[in-house]
């Protein structure tokens, strides 16, 4: 039974998840905004608001080491510390916004934006 567990589970195993929402996350920092369904862009908010958090909150190496375990681009690294973070400096959270854009043609799937807010 699934009983007050909160976790988007995208019909993947731990590992493959994990991987799907950092790749996810390093598409978001380096593009600014992509298109993806409803579930995965629901999955990756918390994640997105943990990694602007960490950067901003925490002193300059433990940033860079908490955002290296999740990015693995250094281009995604270097743009979140030094643009990203003082674009939000004065907001708390709400880093991202998704808007809904439709339907995918082949399995009807909900589509939406996410992009940085």
């Amino acid at each position: 039974m699934r009983h007050q567990v909160k976790k988007h589970r995208l019909g993947r195993p731990r590992d493959a998840r994990r991987i799907l929402l950092n790749n996810l996350a390093t598409s978001l920092i380096l593009h600014d905004k992509i298109q993806t369904t409803e579930a995965k862009a629901k999955a990756l908010q918390p994640l997105m608001d943990k990694l602007i958090n960490d950067a901003k909150n925490t002193n300059k190496h433990m940033a860079i080491k908490a955002i290296n375990t999740v990015l693995k681009s250094e281009l995604g690294a270097k743009k979140l510390i030094e643009k990203i973070c003082i674009q939000y400096a004065d907001k708390k959270s709400g880093y991202t916004r998704i808007t809904r854009i439709g339907f995918r043609a082949g399995d009807s799937a909900p589509l939406v934006q996410i992009e940085l807010a």
